[in-house]
């Protein structure tokens, strides 16, 4: 479904005289009363009782402090137990305050509503964390990869921080801050802020994160990690048993920083170092700053998916150095930070890669688009109260807006393109923005250089329209082109499996062929298929996360050992939950797939466990 040019001028329009889009409707902070400008954390990590434990101190900017009476700070909660809350009066001496919990809202949590004599400069809170705070997950050491020792990890986007930190959870308000993590002797600390390479695994750490960073890139760990250094600045931490193969996986970081410093002006967060978390980790990536966490379901051995490294690195400009201020405008986030990723596998890997990626992406991008309603395929989302801004983690924003930037590189060329976004990075560095921040810049900073190149109607459909516009114009990519050949020569058995050439298929090639296959297959040309390339049991979770859905809608049971245990062990949501789909189309799977949650679920993160529970629960029955 595509809007008209003057319905798309009309809601390009309606958007520019809407509400601020700077508001945030998924937090209770006031940020144009108060701001926390800095934090202190002192946390105790308690495994028996998988939780954590101690307190935190907040920095405020009030925006008119000599206030003569009383006042209230509201801070997002989820899930926390508070114990205590002081403020520091103006003679520097710690008093208690009164406070209360506001009613739990099921995707918000509860509103922690502070009362304060004035309008004081600091808060202390104590409190401990649920076990089941949404965006912790405790692994016992049989879930590890090593197997001796337990670990930790936080995943705080999109509102996640607020369920093991009290403090306003928004991406409009930035905050350095300093932190103090005691766990037991053995196990290494680390966060989204200045870890030593050199540390010792003594129980006591101490943090510091000098630039202002939004809560959800606040991030913590604890585990058996070693690490192990690719340059000056980069380098990798993991369990040791996954160490090796990182660090041969990921030998291109450098490189990649290089090539994004080259586009895009400096690298401006000190150290960028990954640590490979356990597969049941719900994303591909985290890009918490310093430290990107990452899946190991990208270690292949062949870099094919090193992609995901180059994505989380280019948040270092566009996320982490300028943010959406809020989750309807996510697209400033995860669009430029595609468009940045492709820029980077281009100079790497060459053009012919960089097409074939983008290829992959716009397919799946129309796929998504079928089945969104036309208010979610706009690139500018509307404001979305009473929903889980985890809806907004969709292709659109991703490669929608991904292919926006294309289009305006397209059109400006990209020698011009390229110095407009370095501005633009430049200009806003260590800043919150909205749509309405990013075209007025785009007016002024090209449009108005290059009169006549883009119209304000093309902007509008890209911005406010669903769909694509008549202006995308898709990637083009001869390799996958090769692949349509082949694989049409085999479904019209002008070939067999066995005879295809594939020899130097990559990973995108081989999700291209599994992707182009009928719908209605039959069970023993999946047999073939198997015999000739072996799909299942492939330790590639891209190709599992294509061929084991296949396999259940063509009844080839003889893959279901092997899809059970990809289940089992895997916890990252985007490659698992189209199988779990694909079982509940039928009671039988249904009932496989509720089998296999109970079984796989306690390894799972609350978010991937909450993602599989809702799609069976909403299941026909």
């Amino acid at each position: 479904m595509r809007l008209l040019p003057a319905l798309a001028l009309a809601a390009f329009a309606c958007l520019a005289h809407a509400t601020d889009r700077a508001h945030d409707e998924h937090s209770v902070a006031e940020p144009k009363l108060v701001r926390i400008t800095a934090t202190e954390l002192d946390l105790r990590v308690d495994f028996d009782q998988r939780s954590l434990r101690g307190q935190v101190t907040h920095r405020l900017a009030w925006t008119q402090p000599e206030w003569p009476g009383p006042a209230t700070l509201q801070l997002d909660t989820r899930d926390l137990s508070i114990e205590r809350v002081q403020a520091r009066n103006p003679e520097g001496r710690w008093q208690r305050v009164e406070f209360s919990l506001g009613e739990r809202d099921p995707i918000l949590g509860s509103p922690l509503r502070i009362e304060l004599p004035a309008r004081l400069a600091e808060v202390r809170i104590r409190y401990r964390t649920s076990p089941e705070a949404s965006g912790l997950q405790w692994l016992p050491p049989a879930l590890t990869a090593g197997g001796r020792k337990p670990l930790l990890f936080s995943q705080s986007q999109a509102i996640h921080a607020r369920s093991w930190v009290p403090l306003q959870d928004t991406p409009g308000v930035r905050f350095t801050y300093t932190a103090r993590i005691r766990t037991a002797p053995g196990l290494m600390a680390l966060m989204s802020a200045d870890n030593d390479p050199a540390a010792l695994a003594d129980g006591d750490f101490h943090f510091t994160m000098p630039q202002p960073i939004p809560s959800y890139l606040l991030a913590v760990a604890v585990g058996d990690f070693r690490f192990q250094a690719l340059s000056e600045r980069a380098g990798i931490w993991a369990e040791p048993s996954l160490l090796e193969r990182a660090v041969a996986e990921f030998a291109d970081t450098e490189r990649m920083i290089q090539v994004a410093e080259s586009l895009y002006g400096p690298y401006r967060w000190g150290r960028y170092d990954l640590l490979v978390l356990p597969a049941s980790f719900p994303f591909g990536g985290m890009e918490n700053p310093r430290l990107s966490f990452i899946t190991p379901t990208i270690i292949t051995g062949d870099r094919s998916l090193v992609s995901l490294i180059a994505h989380e690195l280019a948040h270092s400009w566009s996320g982490n150095l300028v943010t959406n201020a809020s989750w309807k405008d996510f697209w400033l986030n995860e669009g430029f930070t595609t468009y940045v990723e492709n820029r980077i596998i281009e100079a790497l890997f060459g053009a012919e890669r960089a097409a074939m990626e983008t290829a992959i992406g716009q397919a799946g991008l129309r796929e998504a688009l079928a089945s969104l309603p036309p208010e979610r395929q706009v690139l500018a989302l509307p404001p979305l109260p009473g929903r889980d801004p985890e809806e907004v983690l969709t292709d659109v924003a991703y490669v929608k807006g991904q292919w926006f930037l294309q289009f305006l590189e397209q059109r400006f060329g990209r020698e011009s393109f390229d110095a407009f976004l370095r501005r633009w990075f430049d200009a806003h560095a260590f800043q919150s923005v909205t749509t309405d921040d990013f075209l007025a810049f785009l007016r002024r900073e090209l449009m108005a250089r290059q009169p006549g190149r883009v119209s304000e109607a093309e902007i509008a459909a890209w911005i406010a329209g669903p769909g694509l516009p008549p202006s995308a114009t898709p990637a083009v990519s001869t390799g996958l082109a090769a692949v349509d050949a082949a694989r049409a020569d085999w479904l019209e058995r002008r070939s067999t499996a066995a005879d295809l050439d594939t020899a130097g298929w990559i990973t995108w090639q081989w999700v291209h062929f599994l992707e182009g296959l009928p719908a209605d297959i039959a069970a023993e040309r999946l047999v073939e298929l198997d015999a000739a390339f072996r799909f299942t049991g492939t330790p590639n979770g891209e190709i599992a996360q294509r061929w084991y859905p296949i396999t259940v809608r063509a009844g080839y049971f003889e893959a279901r050992p092997a899809l059970a245990q990809f289940l089992r062990q895997v916890g990252r949501r985007k490659l698992i939950l189209p199988t779990y789909a694909a079982l509940a189309e039928t009671p039988d799977g249904l009932a496989f797939a509720r089998q296999l949650l109970q079984q796989a679920g306690p390894g799972y993160h609350p978010i991937t466990r909450a993602s599989v529970q809702a799609l069976l629960d909403a299941a026909p029955r």
